[in-house]
C-alpha cells in the first residue's frame, strides 16, 4: 500500500511551479514590452496617437506589422490611423502587388470581397509602393491586410489620394530625407447617422486626412483632408488644413510626447514654405 504524500510538501511544489510560471510570464511581458515599445518609437515619432477625450467609439487597439502600425477600432470596424516612417535612403526593389487578405486579429472578419458591388475600393492607408521600396516586400505584404483598407471612393482613390501618395513618396521624401506620415478617416460627425453608413460591417468615412511631419528639433508639418466626393484632378493646396483642424475632425491627439510650445507652432498654423508643394500640386497621377 503505497504511502500519501503530506499535503503541505505538495502545496509548496504547487506554489513553486506557480511562482515559475509567474516569472516566465513576467520576463516573457516584459521582454515583449520592450520589443513593442522601440517598435512603436521607430514607427511613430513623438508616441502612438491618443485621444482627446475618452469615449465607447475611442476603444482601439494598436495593430503592429512590418513597417507601419495601424490603430484599428472594433466598433466602427475600420482602421483610425496609419503610422510610418519613409526614408530617402533606403530603397529596394518594389515586388509584384499581392492579394488582399483577411487580418485575424480583427474581431469582425473583414474579407476581402467585403467590398464588391458597393461602389467603393479598397484604399490603402499605409501605402502599397511607398512602404514596398522603404521597408521591403514583407512590409508591402503586409499593406494588403484588410486590416489597413478603408472605403473611398473611385475618384478619391485612383485619382486625388493617389496623386498625393506619388508627391510625398517621389517629391517629399528626398527633399526631406526623413517623413513621419500619419493618416486615416475622418467619420461623421452624426455619430448615429455614421455607425449606420457601412460597406459591409465596415464604418465608411466622410474623409480622410494624412499628416506630413519633417522630424527634427524645429519639425516641420504639412496635413490634408480630402472628401469622398471630389472629381480627382484638383490641386493638392486646395486640401491643406492644420493638424489642429484634423484633431478637430477625428477627437485624437497627435504627436501627445511634443513638449506643448512646439506642439502649438507645428500642429496650429497651415505653413506650406519649403515643401515646394506649388510646383507639384497639379501633377497628373499614374492613372491619368
Amino acid at each position: 500500500m503505497s504511502r500519501r504524500r503530506p499535503l503541505p510538501s505538495l502545496w509548496r511544489r504547487s506554489l513553486r511551479r506557480l511562482g515559475i510560471a509567474v516569472l516566465f510570464a513576467a520576463v516573457g511581458s516584459g521582454l515583449w514590452y520592450m520589443e513593442e515599445r522601440e517598435v512603436r518609437e521607430r514607427l511613430s515619432w513623438m508616441g502612438v496617437p491618443t485621444w482627446e477625450r475618452l469615449t465607447p467609439l475611442s476603444l482601439h487597439r494598436v495593430l503592429r506589422n512590418d513597417g507601419f502600425l495601424v490603430g484599428w477600432s472594433d466598433v466602427r470596424v475600420s482602421a483610425l490611423w496609419a503610422s510610418y516612417v519613409l526614408r530617402a535612403d533606403s530603397a529596394v526593389d518594389v515586388g509584384e502587388r499581392p492579394g488582399f487578405r483577411r487580418d485575424w486579429r480583427t474581431l469582425w472578419p473583414v474579407t476581402p470581397d467585403g467590398y464588391l458591388r458597393s461602389g467603393y475600393d479598397r484604399g490603402h492607408l499605409a501605402p502599397n509602393y511607398a512602404i514596398a521600396l522603404v521597408h521591403g516586400p514583407s512590409a508591402q505584404y503586409d499593406t494588403f491586410l484588410m486590416s489597413n483598407m478603408v472605403p473611398q471612393r473611385p475618384d478619391l482613390n485612383r485619382r486625388l489620394w493617389q496623386r498625393l501618395e506619388e508627391v510625398v513618396i517621389d517629391r517629399f521624401v528626398p527633399r526631406h530625407g526623413t517623413l513621419q506620415v500619419i493618416d486615416g478617416p475622418v467619420f461623421d460627425a452624426d455619430v448615429t447617422r455614421g455607425m449606420l453608413r457601412r460597406v459591409g460591417l465596415v464604418e465608411v468615412p466622410e474623409a480622410f486626412y494624412k499628416i506630413l511631419v519633417v522630424p527634427g528639433e524645429r519639425p516641420r508639418a504639412l496635413a490634408f483632408v480630402m472628401p469622398q466626393e471630389v472629381r480627382g484632378d484638383e490641386p493638392l493646396d486646395r486640401f491643406v488644413v492644420s493638424i489642429d483642424r484634423i484633431e478637430a475632425l477625428t477627437g485624437l491627439d497627435f504627436f501627445p510626447n511634443l513638449p506643448d510650445t512646439t506642439e502649438r507652432v507645428l500642429e496650429g498654423r497651415v505653413n506650406a514654405a519649403g515643401w515646394g508643394l506649388e510646383a507639384v500640386a497639379n501633377l497628373p497621377g499614374r492613372f491619368d
